[in-house]
């Protein structure tokens, strides 16, 4: 075992593998520096030019929708206009504002407004009617990009025969602050401009995906953390049905999203904060894009300020609201959508997805508890369940009666962040009778230790991305990162991999050797367990799962 430094662990876990795409000027010749040949195709806006590498035609930065900046901020975005000639296609696009430390694609500009762009992986632009796997990337509502380098689709296109779709779409306050009660009825919408810029993504994969060698009526939409519950959106919004066939949400369950009255509260803040009358909301468009961004520091701060003075308790969150427009209902909380009804759905999370945070945010205490000290886990769980914590530590010293304390604190940080939401989207989809719902375990353990611990991260949050994008391979840059030195770890990306675009193909998950993954129900509560030999385990830890769902 090795101890890995909290930089070493954000890096690998975002910068996993890649390589630079050299942008050619006017009149360049066939093929790039390093010999790769460019590529052209047709879309509904003009032609674009991309790269032949290594077996895989590669596509980065192509515009999906026009700006959304300046008169268009907080808006839809204005029309895509058609170019002249052939557009280059090598370089990845602007990614949404942010900033550009939490962004880890190779060659990546700066984080900016204008980012509604998309990259494609694809075997060849055959025609082929290959299944389309449409990635959200993650990083909450607030970070992240479609060209980070962990979830690089070209050994999905390369091994599998997949086309690969990532979008860039807006974030955080420039894609959910919600302008409909000052606005008018334009506005209404604009709580959840970033989620419909998801779905302009999925319109131009419908109408241009063939040219790509995709099937536009097999579109499978997924996502890690965030891009898990935006996909859990999605999967609940009629203006995204038409563009999607089947869902995959991973280590993200969304069951419900915000209120009108929160967003339109926080509004209300952001315009005191920049100390701009109602009646003047268009100077929004006005506030320079930094200032814009530095804004939602100072919300949270005045926020705090006006709970202290007895004011409104003012949740700021740039996330997704129940408008009425765009979302009519919540993703999961009453229930599968029915709009969905027919779309056969995954969805789970990684065993120990709570070591990510302790490592990122450093706060290792828990993991030290002595292998005894059973009673100081009360310490750590009476200030989030109160008087059910000694019933909490009782179900689990004997459903795992070989854990540790700190066993134990990260089994149950890790199912009520991420576990518990899996399971209830499971019930409620098998709950409805209609397509399938298969529920997983990712368990590849890693022996990488947690500085300041003895413990190894395990399954941690965000670890899966490379194992099933089939970027945890040999030779790869990061191959000894986040995952770990154990052999083992290439045959547990190829089976996540394979069961995830076999799922793509035909709308059940499976592999070759493999066994067979059956839908989830309410009798033998089949779960598969992702790892370098898979297990279907029927109804895991039902003690845990009793006492989860009796406390609510």
């Amino acid at each position: 075992m090795h101890t890995f430094s909290r930089r070493q662990f954000l890096k690998s876990s975002f910068a996993i593998s890649g390589s630079l795409l050299l942008l050619p000027s006017c009149g360049s010749p066939k093929k790039d520096e390093a010999g790769n040949k460019y590529v052209v195709a047709k879309t509904t806006y003009g032609n674009v030019r991309g790269i032949r590498q290594d077996g895989v035609n590669i596509f980065k930065g192509i515009p999906y929708a026009g700006s959304v900046y300046g008169q268009y901020r907080f808006a839809r975005p204005a029309p895509l206009e058609e170019w002249p000639g052939v557009r280059d296609a090598l370089r990845l696009g602007t990614p949404a504002m942010q900033l550009k430390s939490s962004v880890y694609g190779i060659d990546e500009p700066d984080p900016g407004e204008d980012c509604l762009f998309l990259n494609i992986w694809t075997p060849a632009n055959d025609n082929a009617k290959r299944p389309v796997m449409f990635y959200n990337h993650g990083g909450g509502y607030a970070t992240g990009s479609g060209g980070s380098v962990a979830q690089d689709g070209a050994n999905l296109a390369r091994y599998f025969d997949v086309v690969v779709v990532e979008t860039n779409h807006r974030l955080n306050i420039f894609g959910y602050l919600y302008l409909g009660e000052i606005a008018g009825n334009d506005y209404k919408s604009s709580g959840n401009n970033g989620l419909l810029d998801i779905v302009d993504g999925l319109k131009w994969v419908h109408e241009n995906i063939a040219e790509f060698g995709g099937d536009p009526n097999n579109v499978m939409i997924w996502g890690e953390s965030g891009g898990g519950m935006k996909t859990s959106c999605l999967y609940s919004m009629e203006c995204a049905a038409p563009y999607f066939h089947k869902a995959s949400i991973e280590s993200g369950p969304c069951i419900s999203v915000g209120s009108v009255e929160n967003a339109a509260m926080v509004t209300e803040l952001l315009l005191k904060t920049l100390d701009i009358e109602k009646k003047n909301w268009r100077t929004l468009f006005d506030v320079p894009t930094q200032r814009m961004y530095e804004s939602i520091n100072e919300l949270y701060i005045k926020a705090a300020e006006e709970r202290a003075n007895g004011g409104p308790d003012i949740n700021v969150s740039f996330s997704p609201i129940l408008d009425g427009v765009v979302m009519n209902r919540h993703p999961f909380a009453d229930g599968a959508p029915d709009i969905s009804k027919d779309k056969p759905l995954i969805v789970g999370w990684n065993e120990d997805e709570y070591a990510f945070f302790v490592m990122t945010g450093g706060d290792v205490e828990a993991l030290n508890l002595d292998e005894t000290e059973y009673k100081g886990l009360e310490k750590y769980f009476e200030p989030l369940f109160g008087e059910k914590t000694k019933r909490i530590i009782e179900t689990y010293r004997k459903s795992r009666p070989d854990a540790t304390p700190a066993n134990i604190w990260m089994e149950v940080m890790s199912v009520t962040m991420m576990g518990n939401g899996s399971i209830k989207i499971a019930e409620a989809k098998a709950k409805q009778g209609g397509a399938s719902a298969y529920l997983y375990n990712f368990g590849y353990k890693s022996e990488v230790i947690i500085p300041g611990t003895n413990y190894p991260l395990g399954t941690p949050h965000a670890m899966d991305i490379p194992f099933k994008f089939n970027n945890v391979r040999k030779g790869n840059p990061s191959e000894g990162g986040m995952a770990g030195e154990r052999v083992e770890k290439y045959q547990a990306s190829l089976n996540f991999a394979e069961l995830w675009t076999t799922f793509a193909l035909v709308g059940k998950p499976g592999g070759k050797e493999l066994p067979e993954w059956e839908p989830y129900n309410l009798i033998t509560r089949p779960l598969m367990r992702i790892d370098s030999t898979c297990d279907l385990i029927y109804d895991r830890y039902p003690e845990e799962r009793t006492l989860w769902s009796s406390i609510g």
